[in-house]
């Protein structure tokens, strides 16, 4: 019974909140007054541009982690101190890196030119 209550006492608070923001991403007007919306923090900006924003960031943060595991490799390969296996461990590192940041610029590329064609036609 307790962990019932407890979950109850999670679980309300959380739809209260987001009910309200998955009715405005879905077009429902809920009859609040901006300075309800305000409180809650929903915002005005249409579902599109916040999507492109979310794939942005996230395509921004893997091509950070693919630049230090290249930069990591080029550590590697600088303290290997003529270890061949270093070496060949610094060099298939960077080549990963490499070929990951290739994917993720493309991923990019795509991404945005999908978002900006789904802006274009709907608009």
């Amino acid at each position: 019974m307790q962990h019932i209550k407890r979950f109850a006492s999670g679980i309300v608070p959380f739809l209260m909140l987001s009910l309200p923001m998955a009715a405005q991403a879905a077009g429902v007007n809920l009859g609040l007054t901006s300075d309800v919306e305000g409180a809650l923090g929903l915002g005005t900006q249409d579902v599109r541009v916040t999507i492109a924003r979310i794939i942005n960031v996230f395509m921004g943060l893997l091509g950070i982690i693919a630049v230090v595991i290249i930069l990591y490799g080029g550590f590697i390969w600088m303290t290997a101190a003529g270890n061949e296996e270093r070496v060949d461990k610094a060099r298939k590192m960077i080549v990963a890196g490499v070929i990951g940041l290739a994917i993720i610029l493309s991923a990019y590329a795509i991404a945005r030119f999908v978002v900006n064609s789904l802006v274009n036609a709907t608009s």
